[in-house]
């Protein structure tokens, strides 16, 4: 309970140093495989208007361009160099890419369990998550619960909220009340919707105490406005 209280750098766009809005999903941002950073649509915006349209707002190197048929296997190509090359957050990319059979890859969970291993064994944080989640459903894999758990402590204890969160949900199925409102308040105050909703719902059943669900609301307010700024206003007004 002692670590991970603050999101980890890859909730923050490296351009303009503000932690990206959770609630929104990675629908506030783009990604850039040449690089492997998640840039918020205010910076890639703001890029666009200096006429950087076609080149990675971060690394200026030459981005594909989505309206290309072959955009998913040059994608492709610039991730899987990187992960030859060892990148935690690329081997965590293909494993994805495996899972869903995306970017032109054929559905492989095996190969999709191997590379999320390793990915894990490399540091990525989203890897721990997923390897917690089918350790825990017994997806692809043997149902292991304790493999699950430590998955996610490692992660939660770096910041990442939905471990955290997943965390609170085993605690609380197991009757560790105090335990589950606790990890529901760390990951709230990250700016973690769902953490909200279940001290909420947690209080309301009186597993949770009226301090802890308003000191969550409090940090995850205070958590949402930090991810505000003019350039993404735009972005978004530009979406619409």
């Amino acid at each position: 309970m002692n670590s991970g209280h603050e999101l980890h750098e890859i909730y923050t766009c490296p351009l303009c140093y503000l932690p990206i809005a959770l609630s929104e999903g990675w629908d506030s941002t783009r990604f850039a495989p040449c690089c492997m950073k998640t840039l918020c649509n205010g910076c890639v915006l703001a890029a666009c208007q200096r006429g950087m349209g076609d080149t990675c707002p971060f690394c200026r190197s030459p981005t594909p361009a989505r309206s290309d048929p072959d955009s998913d296997e040059a994608t492709l190509a610039l991730v899987q160099k990187r992960a030859d090359a060892g990148d935690p957050a690329a081997t965590e990319f293909l494993a994805s890419a495996y899972d869903d059979g995306n970017c032109g890859l054929q559905q492989d969970v095996p190969r999709a369990i191997e590379l999320w291993t390793e990915a894990a064994r490399l540091g990525d944080l989203d890897a721990h998550y997923k390897l917690g989640d089918m350790f825990c459903y017994g997806d692809g894999v043997d149902q292991d619960d304790e493999k699950a758990i430590r998955h996610w402590q490692q992660a939660a204890i770096q910041g990442h909220p939905s471990s955290r969160f997943m965390l609170g949900c085993r605690e609380y199925i197991h009757g560790n009340h105090g335990l589950a409102a606790q990890h529901y308040l760390i990951s709230a105050k990250m700016g973690h919707e769902k953490s909200l909703q279940k001290i909420k719902a947690v209080f309301m059943k009186g597993h949770a105490t009226k301090v802890q669900y308003a000191e969550a609301l409090k940090g995850y307010q205070s958590a949402s406005e930090g991810t505000k700024s003019f350039q993404r206003e735009e972005a978004l007004d530009e979406g619409e």
